[in-house]
């Protein structure tokens, strides 16, 4: 199937597998699954028994336009998770998204007058809200596991910048870390935000600085040497970037010290 729009996935049954590019969906019973518009996903029927069941919410981005939520919706970061990542529920956290899922259908039940597509909309954000809260306890309650991640994160970063890998493969990227890892970037941002109250780009960004730094205090090293070690192609760029985090530039910083 390829999506042309947002959809919302709450399972009721198990019975089926998930093909979302080239990696099996981690999706059993009682878990949301979400996917945004232009994504493909293949799904497949396990054994002889009952079809699977679920209740889905599909809406057009079309639906938004001119509404508060279509500034937003780029914010609910799980429709653009990778394979893997399905939001698991308790059952008082599934009662209150079939309740909403409930609440539209009435809704789209009803005769539609002036209030209709508020009133759709409205419930529409508070499911992706309360999704929201689910999936940032889902980081809480992955804590060991998720701070593994973080442990091979922070060896691989700090690999990256000691082994001068910068001088090949550039400057280091959240996807390059997530890929490692084997999370979407959007997930391994989320969980490092969550681990460490900074996005997975500030964090990548302040071991690059503390790494500059140390490599500033070595007067054998010059600033285009450090630059290069870090991935800048050009040594201005790797000045402003400098200048913008510290407030200096790298030969200011050297002679502060």
């Amino acid at each position: 199937m390829h999506f042309g729009f947002y959809a919302l996935f709450l399972k009721n049954t198990t019975g089926c597998e998930i093909k979302y590019g080239k990696t099996t969906y981690d999706f059993d019973d009682e878990t949301v699954v979400s996917f945004a518009p232009g994504q493909t996903v293949e799904i497949q029927r396990l054994g002889d028994g009952p079809a699977p069941v679920a209740t889905g919410l599909l809406f057009h981005p079309d639906f938004l336009y001119r509404t508060p939520l279509s500034q937003k919706i780029k914010q609910y970061s799980f429709f653009s998770y990778a394979s893997n990542e399905a939001l698991h529920l308790s059952s008082e956290e599934k009662a209150i998204l079939q309740d909403y899922m409930d609440k539209i259908k009435r809704e789209l039940q009803h005769p539609i007058d002036k209030f209709s597509k508020s009133l759709i909309i409205s419930n529409i954000e508070v499911m992706l809200n309360y999704c929201m809260r689910f999936y940032e306890r889902q980081f809480i309650t992955r804590e060991e596991l998720n701070t593994g991640i973080m442990s091979r994160f922070e060896i691989m970063l700090d690999d990256y910048l000691d082994s001068g890998k910068g001088l090949t493969d550039g400057i280091p990227t959240v996807r390059y870390f997530a890929d490692k890892a084997c999370l979407s970037p959007n997930y391994f941002g989320d969980l490092v935000k969550s681990e460490t109250g900074k996005t997975a780009k500030e964090y990548i960004q302040l071991k690059m600085i503390n790494y500059a730094k140390s490599s500033l205090l070595d007067p054998k090293l010059s600033a285009k040497q450090i630059a290069e070690l870090l991935g800048f192609q050009y040594p201005q760029h790797f000045i402003r970037f400098f200048k913008k985090q510290t407030g200096s530039t790298p030969r200011e910083f050297r002679l502060l010290k």
